[in-house]
């Protein structure tokens, strides 16, 4: 959970008049609750969380013999061609990707489809939401770049549009 998560949660809970929410997903806990003229009672037993310290980095090890970075070169500049030439389509947020409304339905889209600008792509499932990915961009569906039922991450390129 990012903080535009948490951001998004004490919206809506602000929104929605509750005076308490409290979310898990998996071993993550998150409670939120609005603030009160009553001070909330002090619990003995409460864990007590402080911040880590900041430990540098250890350094990277010595970079590969010229011979072994040669031969991995060209997929890398084979990768950076579609990101100048196609539209990537990034998740907002972290959750699962599904490709259809349900497991029984056609996909949204296939490769090789025309999408225009508000199409529904995919649906990303985060907290138990279902949330709709639409295209920004009219164009043609070039390449899916995750699986169907796949955890995501945030800004994560979903497809490719030319």
């Amino acid at each position: 959970m990012n903080l535009q998560d948490i951001h998004s949660l004490i919206k809506m809970i602000d929104e929605s008049g509750m005076d308490e929410m409290t979310i898990e997903e998996g071993d993550f806990k998150i409670t939120l609750k609005r603030q009160s003229d009553v001070p909330a009672p002090v619990s003995g037993n409460a864990p007590m969380f402080f911040p880590m310290p900041q430990m540098p980095f250890p350094q990277a090890p010595p970079a590969a013999p010229p011979s072994v970075q040669a031969a991995a070169s060209p997929p890398t500049a084979d990768a950076a061609v579609p990101a100048k030439k196609y539209k990537e389509i990034r998740s907002p947020m972290v959750g699962t990707f599904y490709r259809a409304p349900s497991p029984e339905a056609n996909p949204y889209v296939q490769v090789g489809d025309q999408v225009s600008k508000g199409k529904v792509l995919c649906i990303i499932e985060a907290m138990k939401l279902m949330n709709e990915i639409e295209s920004d961009v009219d164009g043609k569906i070039v390449k899916i770049m995750v699986e169907n039922a796949q955890p995501v991450e945030y800004d994560q390129v979903l497809f490719l549009i030319e």
